[in-house]
């Protein structure tokens, strides 16, 4: 019997990245059929201002395993990841940026460690920063530090959303309703067992990013009151 995989893929103002990671995605579907296992993408559009709706609705015309949430404003990152997860049907979940900075070749990797080693998730991290400005990652190393000396709930430096999980594990997360998500920091608060992928910093294949030091340092507050 045939399994899913459910690729969510939060997107705000990624018209220019999108047609870049939908062609990786399919490079990757090649090989995933030979096992009999099926992708399938889910864009959540967090309320873009560009084509990112547009570019999306025709990759949904044109291949029936491309669907998408469209938002009525912009939300946020956590309500786009909310809604992917609460939307998707596969047997197993994973969370993906648009700007290829989640290289789509770990899939394999990532799927085999939970089929054939026993891991319910497989969690990528940043093993450096390189291409980040000097005071964004000082910043970011610090928020980390704080962290891990005030929560009992382990939050991995350089984690990045990038995650493969089974159905199980992303229900517990579902299971979780507040309003004011640190999804980082349930990952870990739900507990599962995780094995960890580390790889170099990559650049964006197209378009900025989306997070301002304002934005980043509002969300590292939200992160410190949930845990």
């Amino acid at each position: 019997m045939s399994e899913t995989i459910s690729i969510i893929v939060p997107s705000y103002n990624e018209e220019k990245s999108i047609p870049f990671f939908y062609e990786a995605i399919c490079a990757e579907r090649e090989k995933f059929k030979q096992i009999d296992v099926e992708l399938e993408l889910i864009f959540v559009d967090d309320g873009s201002k560009d084509r990112t709706l547009d570019v999306v609705k025709e990759l949904h015309g044109r291949d029936g395993q491309v669907h998408y949430i469209s938002f009525s404003r912009n939300f946020g990152k956590e309500a786009g990841i909310y809604a992917g997860l609460e939307h998707a049907t596969g047997d197993y979940l994973v969370l993906m940026d648009a700007d290829l900075q989640d290289p789509p070749s770990y899939l394999m990797e990532m799927y085999k460690a939970i089929k054939e080693e026993g891991y319910d998730s497989v969690a990528t991290r940043r093993v450096d920063r390189k291409g980040e400005p000097v005071i964004r990652s000082f910043f970011a190393r610090q928020f980390y530090k704080l962290m891990n000396q005030i929560s009992n709930t382990e939050i991995v430096d350089g984690a990045r959303d990038y995650r493969l999980m089974t159905r199980q594990m992303a229900d517990a997360i579902l299971s979780m309703k507040e309003y004011n998500r640190f999804t980082k920091g349930i990952y870990g608060w739900v507990g599962f067992r995780t094995k960890w992928l580390e790889y170099q910093n990559v650049e964006r294949v197209a378009g900025e990013t989306k997070w301002s030091f304002w934005k980043l340092f509002k969300y590292s507050l939200e992160g410190i009151m949930a845990f």
